[in-house]
């Protein structure tokens, strides 16, 4: 049930019929769960179905290095081969390895300001143009709202929206907008759409907390 060998079934569908849409040019979507179940998995698959429509994914990595990031891509599109019997592995690699750019922070090295300049650098170059950015391991706890007002407004200058993933602690450590817990209450009005990952079981409940209340089972 944990780390990142989850399967998801179209999360992308998911958000897009439960949420009405999906986040737009300079709006935010979060990923909200405990440590090791699932945020990684998620968003990786989020990453997954935009390749394979053939956009363009900027993956915003903190605090792990290029190849252990490359190898969870690896580890998730064989398992979704291997749960539906495809023998195209290879091919959707060829698909989707142009349209993907794996760029990592260390934790304390990150800001707004030092991704702006590396965006900076692969747009000025034509080397890359982003239609959708993934955020992972961003610390809530630390990171403030101008920041993330700063970032909204680069995401929107460059035309993507934005998933992060975000660590929560109990699950009764709600904040101020009653269903919608901590770190992410106080700053939930920056965010379009919010997904929380419950365990049950063996299975992991997918819970859309802000778009439209919807409980479903991937």
């Amino acid at each position: 049930m944990s780390g990142n060998n989850l399967i998801f079934k179209n999360p992308l569908e998911f958000i897009k019929e439960n949420a009405g849409h999906l986040p737009e040019d300079g709006q935010f979507g979060a990923i909200l769960a405990r440590a090791g179940e699932g945020k990684t998995s998620f968003m990786m698959h989020l990453a997954l179905d935009n390749l394979l429509r053939g956009e363009n994914v900027l993956h915003i990595c903190l605090g792990q290095p290029i190849k252990k990031v490359c190898l969870w891509y690896e580890e998730i599109l064989q398992g979704i081969s291997d749960q539906y019997e495809s023998n195209n592995t290879n091919l959707m690699w060829e698909m989707i390895l142009p349209h993907r750019f794996i760029m990592t922070f260390s934790i304390d090295d990150f800001s707004v300001k030092r991704l702006e300049e590396r965006l900076g650098d692969l747009t000025e170059q034509g080397i890359f143009f982003p239609q959708i950015a993934l955020v992972d391991g961003l610390s809530f706890d630390k990171i403030d709202q101008a920041a993330l007002i700063k970032l909204k407004a680069l995401a929107k200058e460059h035309g993507f929206p934005i998933w992060f993933t975000v660590r929560i602690h109990r699950e009764d450590n709600l904040g101020q907008q009653g269903d919608i817990p901590f770190p992410i209450s106080p700053i939930s009005d920056l965010f379009e759409v919010i997904v929380q990952l419950r365990p049950a079981g063996h299975e992991i409940n997918v819970q859309l907390i802000k778009g439209q209340r919807l409980d479903k089972v991937l």
